[in-house]
C-alpha cells in the first residue's frame, strides 16, 4: 500500500513516515501544498494523509480540488485546527477522517488501517514501460532494450520516480522531498550530479534520450512521442 503525505511540520512528517514506514507502508512526504496536489493527482497513492495549514496550498483547497476530479482514495485530515467547524469543514469537503493534534500514532495507525480497508483506490502499477524502458517495480529491476541496468538504491528511486510520472516535468524541489527527504537547497547539485549518473547508465549507448532537461522547471522522463505532444 502506497500512502502520500502532506505535513509542513518537519519532525512531524518525519514521524509519521517513519512510523508508517515501519508498519510496511510505501510512504511519500512532502511539505508544500502545490507539490502535494500534484503528487496526488499524478500518483498512485492508496491513502492521504492531509494536513489543513500549508504552504503553496492550504488542505481545503487540496481536497477540494481532488473530489472535484474525481479523486477516489480515502483522505485523514491530521491537524492543529481542531474545532468542530473544522472537523464538520473537512468532511463535508470529502475527508474520509478527521484527526486533531496532538495525536497518538497507535490511533492514527488504526484510523489508516480502517481507511484503507474501505478504500477502493486502483493498485499500483507493477510494471512501467516508457519507450524501450521497463521499470519492474516489484523486483525493482530495470532494462533496456532487453538490456538489463545496475542501478544503485538511490539511481532506482530517482528512476521509478520518474517513470511513475512520465510525461511530466518534476521540479527540482519535488524530487529533493522524495529522494532524498530534504528541502531544496539552490546552492547544491546533488541532485543534477544524480540525474548525470542515471542518464550515463539510462541514455547512454541508446539513439533515444529519455531523461530530458526542462530549463528552469526540472526534468521529464518522456519517449520522443510524448515529447511531441508536450510540445505540440
Amino acid at each position: 500500500m502506497k500512502l502520500l503525505i502532506i505535513e509542513d511540520e518537519p519532525k512531524t512528517g518525519s514521524y509519521l513516515r517513519q512510523g508508517l514506514v515501519e508498519a510496511g507502508y510505501v510512504v511519500d512526504l512532502t511539505t508544500d501544498g502545490l507539490d502535494g496536489l500534484h503528487l496526488a493527482e499524478s500518483g498512485d497513492y492508496h491513502l492521504l494523509i492531509l494536513d489543513v495549514m500549508l504552504p503553496g496550498l492550504d488542505g481545503w483547497s487540496i481536497l477540494s480540488r481532488l473530489r472535484s476530479s474525481g479523486w477516489q482514495a480515502p483522505v485523514l485530515f491530521l491537524s492543529a485546527r481542531s474545532s468542530i467547524a473544522d472537523r464538520v469543514q473537512g468532511l463535508e469537503l470529502g475527508a474520509d477522517d478527521y484527526l486533531a493534534k496532538p495525536f497518538a500514532f497507535a490511533e492514527l495507525l488504526a484510523r489508516v488501517r480502517t481507511l484503507l480497508r474501505r478504500g477502493q483506490a486502483a493498485p499500483l502499477a507493477e510494471r512501467i514501460v516508457v519507450a524501450d524502458l521497463v521499470v519492474d517495480t516489484l523486483r525493482r529491476r530495470v532494462e533496456r532494450n532487453g538490456q538489463r541496468i545496475a542501478l544503485s538504491q538511490k539511481e532506482y528511486t530517482l528512476l521509478e520516480l520518474l517513470a511513475r510520472r512520465h510525461g511530466e516535468v518534476l521540479p527540482r524541489s519535488l524530487i529533493a522531498s522524495q529522494v532524498w527527504d530534504i528541502n531544496f537547497d539552490s546552492d547544491t547539485n546533488v541532485i543534477d550530479v544524480a540525474i548525470r549518473r542515471l542518464r550515463a547508465k539510462i541514455d547512454d549507448g541508446f539513439a533515444e534520450k529519455l531523461i530530458i532537461t526542462v530549463r528552469g522547471m526540472g526534468y521529464v522522463l518522456e519517449a520522443a512521442d510524448d515529447s511531441a505532444k508536450r510540445n505540440a
